[in-house]
């Protein structure tokens, strides 16, 4: 019984995956998975799903399509007011049920890699460094106090007592010599970790609307699901910009709400500095993601091409640049930046039109598999 139970709840486990799976393009699309983000796991919303089973009706009540009836007749469930679709009399029966799935981010990641088919990312340079870490896997005869395995030392000094004949069960007292004792011991191994360090930079300038910022923090979710399933030691770092750029935490990031005017130049500054500061490009593989609606002021386009071709771009895996269309913007800035694209493979273009383009951008930029 416990073993058919077992195969069942794997089976029903296999088919509500299968259902996300098939599905992912509308949550990546609508966001579905902001706000119930996880340390480890998230929560999917997805409708109920009935495995299908016989049901007996009452014994005498007829077939299926039995009995007379007129040309045209609709074909409801029983004939029962409030059964069926279409026009009828308020029903008391319950309605549609969502149920909350819970997934690893890493089955998250795997699903979206197979969706659009992204390849395992081919870290650059000097991408592992090695650290040590200590396992108290074994014992030895030697060691201090602190690590002396109690256990097994008054184990030993049980063993020695009996088979020398000294053990009196009505007066068990075991006293532990030197040769009795046993320590705790460790093994040290070394553990590469991978270094990558992500940078996401957003315009909260005063023509991004509230739905532009919802594009960009859905993509940057997805994004940083698929980067943290190719990298065990991820690090992340968050500016926000409008005339000046500000480095802030994760939650203000994806909470933050601006206006005011554009210099895209402030953000590459701080993206500088967050590199010079934190990650040496030599050790580092970097990846900068940066959202805006592409209007700029006119004067600091020069600026922004001079930051990035020659303090971002040489130092950086992937340097993607996603421009979220917006009804105030002026959409301009993609166009500076085509005017270096094909000298900087790393530099990697996007236009947003809406939430539907989110999932072709993210193939756009982790495409490459660099």
């Amino acid at each position: 019984m416990s073993r058919a139970i077992d195969r069942d709840s794997q089976r029903f486990k296999k088919i509500v995956r299968g259902k996300i799976r098939d599905d992912l393009k509308k949550y990546v699309t609508q966001g579905e998975m902001l706000g119930r983000k996880g340390r480890e796991t998230v929560s999917i919303p997805v409708p109920n799903i009935q495995i299908p089973h016989f049901r007996h009706g009452k014994k005498g009540s007829g077939g299926v399509g039995q009995g007379e009836g007129d040309e045209g007749q609709p074909i409801g469930k029983g004939g029962r007011p409030g059964e069926g679709d279409g026009p009828g009399t308020a029903g008391n029966e319950p309605g549609r049920h969502i149920r909350e799935v819970e997934l690893s981010m890493e089955e998250l990641a795997d699903m979206l890699g197979e969706a659009l088919a992204l390849p395992n990312i081919q870290p650059k340079g000097k991408d592992e460094i090695s650290s040590t870490k200590d396992r108290y896997n074994s014992v030895r005869r030697t060691g201090p106090d602190s690590l002396r395995h109690v256990k097994r030392t008054y184990k030993r000094a049980l063993k020695r007592s009996i088979a020398a004949g000294e053990f009196d069960p009505r007066n068990p007292v075991v006293i532990p010599v030197r040769d009795d004792e046993e320590y705790r011991s460790w093994t040290t191994r070394p553990e590469p970790q991978a270094n990558a360090a992500v940078i996401y930079m957003m315009d909260v300038s005063g023509s991004m609307t509230d739905e532009q910022k919802g594009i960009v923090r859905t993509e940057a979710f997805w994004i940083d699901t698929w980067l943290k399933k190719q990298y065990g030691g991820l690090q992340r770092r968050y500016v926000v910009h409008d005339a000046v750029a500000h480095e802030v935490d994760e939650d203000t990031f994806y909470r933050t709400r601006e206006s005011g005017g554009t210099r895209i130049s402030s953000a590459y500054a701080a993206c500088e500095k967050i590199i010079a500061r934190d990650f040496p490009p030599d050790q580092w593989n970097i990846y900068a993601f940066q959202f805006s609606d592409g209007d700029n002021w006119g004067e600091d386009n020069a600026d922004c091409l001079a930051k990035l071709t020659g303090g971002l771009l040489p130092h950086c895996n992937l340097f993607c640049y996603g421009q979220v269309e917006s009804p105030y913007g002026s959409g301009d800035f993609i166009r500076e930046l085509r005017r270096v694209e094909s000298d900087h493979e790393q530099l990697i273009l996007s236009e947003i039109e809406n939430r539907d383009a989110i999932f072709d951008s993210i193939k756009d930029f982790l495409g490459t598999g660099r």
